[in-house]
């Protein structure tokens, strides 16, 4: 990835001590907690390459919880994350996790809910200067990047699923910026992450949710909270 400008190297507003193992595990951990779409009860997080020999020396565990209780990088309770995890009900595990990873920063974060009868399982890495890559998506290999706003959205594996998609967001005048799709197998599950140059808005994932082949659509915009901000004329 190119850097821009310094600040893309110094990375965001945070708490330190460093952008890669602090500021970007933030932006993964809120990531995680965006596409679950509330405070899950339980997270077990597993530690890959650097992350995992480091994480506790440079608080890159409370920076993963700071992101699942959907703060921004520099939220001063970041170092008292993982107690206020507990006493809100969010029982938070670590691990080291065994294999290789592409990147050195890697984290491999599951979340899950009883009372929802729901699971998540996100891989993302954190690549420098506070930025991040989204790499898979309950097992599904996809590239989001967490710069602007993105739909992930689960389907089938049907023909022209994908140009029904992009067709809504050409009449709404949305212009996509990246797009990465994958599937479970031919004529199975399939994954389509967009990411757009506007918000996401609740009438477009209406609009989306009523293509038949559709099963679920989730929002990722790290500058917004978790749930859509209520809209404004």
């Amino acid at each position: 990835m190119r850097f821009k400008d310094v600040f893309s190297i110094i990375g965001p507003a945070m708490v330190g001590p460093s952008s890669s193992h602090t500021a970007g595990a933030v932006r993964i951990g809120k990531a995680a907690r965006q596409l679950f779409g509330s405070q899950p009860e339980l997270a077990h997080v597993l530690f890959y390459g650097s992350f995992a020999a480091t994480y506790k020396g440079h608080g890159t565990d409370l920076a993963i919880v700071g992101g699942l209780l959907d703060w921004p990088t520099d939220d001063p309770r970041i170092t008292r994350a993982i107690d206020i995890a507990n006493e809100s009900g969010m029982q938070v595990s670590f691990e080291q996790g065994k294999g290789l990873f592409s990147h050195p920063n890697t984290a491999k974060i599951v979340l899950s809910s009883s009372a929802l009868s729901k699971q998540l399982s996100i891989v993302g890495t954190s690549i420098g200067g506070g930025n991040i890559e989204i790499i898979e998506i309950n097992g599904f290999s996809v590239k989001l990047s967490g710069l602007y706003p993105s739909i992930v959205i689960k389907h089938h594996d049907w023909p022209g699923v994908v140009a029904d998609v992009t067709q809504l967001l050409k009449q709404r005048q949305t212009n996509i910026g990246h797009m990465s799709v994958d599937r479970k197998s031919r004529s199975g599950d399939a994954l389509t992450v967009m990411e757009l140059d506007v918000p996401v808005t609740s009438e477009l994932i209406l609009e989306l949710e009523q293509f038949p082949a559709i099963q679920s659509v989730d929002v990722i915009d790290l500058s917004r909270n978790s749930s859509l901000e209520e809209e404004t004329e």
